[in-house]
């Protein structure tokens, strides 16, 4: 968290200093500002990494600070703590329906300050880091989770699926209709992972409509065939009645020729290093990604372990 920029906008010079002294002493970066329009004005130069903002301010309020940063899709990642007075049980209300991350009460003392300012931050470089459709860890998250558990000698699972004829489902249907596809997904494997996992676990979306699960070994063919059972069965909701009474859709490709694609199927590909040792976490990728490809092999939803 250190070297993170913080602006703070109070038009009180002594509550500027005490905050800006609290935040220097945890070699954060702080920016000050006296009124509303300074505070935009700043954020738009200096594009801090988080705000706390006074609700009483000459001219524009907090309250119309915090509504104009809301309504610039740039700002919707910069978080944003106000500062209420004591008992404005309203005030911190109105303030968290406007978009608000957190609120602090004065008077404050600086624990309180620094905890809620760290957390914070905490939340929005996880919300960085994760999947923007799912919410899922993100590619990131899934490297620095292999390496910790490869580091530790942990004895894992992991899980890759993969969905068949996608593509021809989303050229056909459309990108709307192919993320509530991914999103299904993901609340399938989720769910299930919830249902059958090892308490532990660690869900990934990779992208597109690949996803991972670390797990442990025992756990592997609960949630395998929990998720295979769950997606044949909940997939068909994604279909008009037609194509689920044929099975399948029809798609021309590119030189006129028309083609058939089977309703999606879940294919899923299964390693550990229960029996063998992984160098890296590069290592362990390519693994996966060879079983996967014996696993879409085979037609229908299924899962495939290594041998």
């Amino acid at each position: 968290m250190f070297g993170k920029k913080i602006l703070v906008i109070d038009d009180t010079v002594l509550m500027q200093k005490i905050i800006a002294d609290i935040l220097r002493s945890e070699n954060y970066n702080v920016l000050v500002a006296g009124s509303g329009e300074e505070g935009l004005l700043k954020v738009a130069q200096e594009k801090p990494d988080l705000v706390i903002l006074d609700i009483s301010l000459p001219g524009i309020d907090g309250f119309e600070v915090c509504k104009i940063l809301r309504d610039n899709e740039s700002n919707n990642l910069m978080p944003i703590i106000m500062i209420t007075s004591h008992g404005d049980e309203e005030d911190k209300l109105k303030g968290l329906e406007l978009g608000a991350d957190d609120y602090i009460v004065k008077p404050f003392n600086p624990r309180e300050l620094l905890s809620r300012v760290r957390n914070t931050l905490k939340r929005i470089d996880r919300n960085r880091l994760a999947n923007p459709l799912t919410g899922l860890h993100g590619n990131l998250e899934i490297q620095a989770e292999l390496i910790r558990r490869l580091t530790k000698n942990e004895i894992f699972s992991l899980i890759y699926t993969d969905l068949d004829n996608f593509k021809a489902y989303n050229d056909i249907y459309g990108f709307a209709c192919g993320d509530s596809v991914i999103k299904l997904t993901a609340d399938i494997i989720t769910d299930n992972v919830d249902l059958y996992g090892s308490g532990d676990d660690f869900l990934g979306h990779i992208g597109g409509d690949d996803f991972i699960i670390i797990t442990t070994p025992e756990c592997v063919d609960d949630i395998c065939k929990a998720i295979i059972s769950d997606f044949d069965r909940k997939i068909l909701s994604m279909y008009t009645e037609k194509d689920r009474e044929n099975g399948y859709i029809i798609s021309a490709d590119r030189n006129g020729d028309v083609h058939k694609y089977p309703i999606i199927t879940i294919s899923i590909a299964v390693i550990s290093n229960e029996h063998r040792y992984f160098e890296n976490h590069t290592k362990v990728a390519e693994a996966a990604a060879e079983v996967k490809m014996r696993a879409k092999a085979i037609p229908g939803s299924v899962y495939v372990k290594e041998t």
